[in-house]
C-alpha cells in the first residue's frame, strides 16, 4: 500500500494514536435496562479488577443482552484478544463524520465521529469479505435479519438447501444481531457487515461471511450508523478511494 493510499484512506497513524490514550470517563449514554454500554477512551489494561487486569466496564459493556426477545451471552473476555475490544481513537483522515472504514489486514473496522475521533471495532474477515473492495453505501439495515445463502453455497453444501427460502433470525443466524447491506451505484455488493454469534473469530480470517462483529458491537455500530452512510473497504493492496 503506497503512502498517498494511506492518506486518501485511512490514517491508520492517527488512529493508533489511540491506543496511548489513557482510561477515561465511561459513558453510559447508552447503557439502557439491557447492560448495553458505550465504550470511549477506555484501555483494556488500567489496573482493572476484570479478568486479566480488563477495565470493569468491559465487564458491562459485553454482558448479558436482552435484545429483540434473544438473550445474547456475555462475550468471555478471558478468551479474547483484547486489541479487538471496542474502544475511541483518534482520527485525522480526510474521511466525513459517519463513514465506516473496514481495513481488512488489521482487522478493525472504524466509524468516523466528529471532533477527530473513531469508534474502532475488532472484526472478522470470511471468504467473501476479501473479495471486494472500493466505496459502497449501507443501502438499509436490519435487526435480527434473515440468512438466505446463495445458491453457490448450497451447491457446494447440500445441508443449507433447508435454508434457500431464509434461517429464521436467532442466536445460531450467521448474521447475527444487526447487518447493514452494502450496495454501489444502485446495486447490491453481496457484500455485508454482520454479527456472529462466534465472537471467539473476531480477529482471524474465517472459512465464510464478509465482515463480521461481535454481536455487541455490531448493536453499537447499527445504532449509530445511518442508512445512506458512506462505506470503505481496504484490502491488503489498498483500496482507490
Amino acid at each position: 500500500m503506497t503512502d498517498d493510499r494511506i492518506s486518501r484512506a485511512l490514517s491508520r497513524r492517527s488512529l493508533l494514536q489511540g491506543l496511548g490514550l489513557g482510561a477515561a470517563a465511561f459513558a453510559l449514554s447508552g447503557c439502557t435496562m439491557d447492560s448495553r454500554a458505550r465504550v470511549a477512551n477506555l484501555t483494556p489494561f488500567n489496573g482493572g479488577t476484570g479478568p486479566g487486569g480488563i477495565n470493569p466496564e468491559y465487564l458491562t459493556a459485553y454482558g448479558q443482552i436482552q435484545d429483540g426477545g434473544f438473550t445474547i451471552p456475555a462475550i468471555d473476555l478471558r478468551r479474547m484478544d483484547v486489541r479487538y475490544l471496542r474502544r475511541q481513537v483518534s482520527y485525522a483522515g480526510p474521511e466525513e463524520p459517519g463513514t465506516i472504514i473496514i481495513d481488512t489486514p488489521t482487522r478493525y473496522a472504524y466509524l468516523i465521529q466528529p471532533g477527530g475521533t473513531a469508534m474502532r471495532y475488532g472484526v472478522g474477515i470470511g471468504r467473501d469479505g476479501f473479495a471486494w473492495e472500493g466505496r459502497a453505501r449501507v443501502q438499509y439495515k436490519r435487526e435480527w435479519p434473515r440468512w438466505t445463502p446463495p445458491s453457490e453455497m448450497i451447491a457446494r453444501q447440500p445441508e443449507l438447501e433447508m435454508y434457500r427460502e431464509g434461517m429464521e433470525p436467532g442466536l445460531k443466524n450467521p448474521l447475527g444481531a444487526r447487518a447493514l447491506y452494502l450496495f454501489q451505484n444502485g446495486k447490491d455488493t453481496l457484500y455485508r457487515l454482520h454479527g456472529t454469534p462466534e465472537w471467539w473469530t473476531i480477529g482471524k480470517a474465517v472459512s465464510s461471511g464478509c465482515v463480521r462483529f461481535m454481536n455487541h458491537d455490531i448493536i453499537d455500530l447499527y445504532d449509530r450508523a445511518s442508512a445512506g452512510a458512506t462505506v470503505i473497504v481496504n484490502q491488503a493492496g489498498g483500496a482507490t478511494v
